[in-house]
């Protein structure tokens, strides 16, 4: 497998002399091999029951499209995103926990949303647990619908959560 590697003047010169303006700033690029144990150690700082960083490895090789969020030059978010038939599903999707709040999730998630788009994907799926209410606002925000539920879906303390599924169409029509 080749890696590209992109290189962003207008970004580095900021960086250098004036970092204030990047402050608040998402850049978005491919998750790499290199990124799984920042990408594992945010998932484990934000969940309870995280993802292994062999899962988001396998989501690399079999062709899942993998993206992080870099902030201040360190990953800082992550999504993962699954087309197939017209339909894409958002496996994952995560903010580093201390830099919450910021509008980090919102832009991370429009990206997949975007992702799916180009791939011609009518409807995006996920799944959030009922209990994750800043998750389900801002898939609500965002235009997603409650679809279904999945019974007891996620692992939990006290045994299984369910998930809500929860879709957004795509589709405009002709």
């Amino acid at each position: 497998m080749v890696e590209i590697v992109s290189y962003d003047a207008e970004r580095e010169f900021y960086a250098k002399h004036n970092p204030s303006i990047l402050e608040n700033e998402l850049f978005f690029r491919p998750m790499r091999k290199s990124d799984l144990k920042a990408v594992a150690a945010i998932e484990a700082a934000a969940y309870e029951f995280p993802w292994s960083e062999a899962t988001f490895g396998d989501c690399l090789k079999v062709g899942y499209q993998c993206w992080v969020g870099e902030h201040m030059n360190a990953v800082a978010a992550y999504g993962i995103l699954s087309v197939a038939v017209g339909e894409g599903q958002i496996m994952n999707l995560c903010v580093s926990p201390h830099i919450h709040g910021k509008g980090y999730g919102r832009k991370m998630l429009q990206k997949l949303i975007d992702d799916a788009a180009a791939r011609k994907a009518e409807t995006v799926f996920l799944e959030v647990r009922p209990s994750n209410k800043p998750a389900r606002r801002l898939y609500e925000s965002m235009g997603f619908n409650e679809v279904g539920l999945r019974k007891g879906y996620y692992p939990a303390r006290n045994g299984r959560e369910d998930a809500l599924l929860l879709a957004l169409s795509l589709y405009m029509g002709d």
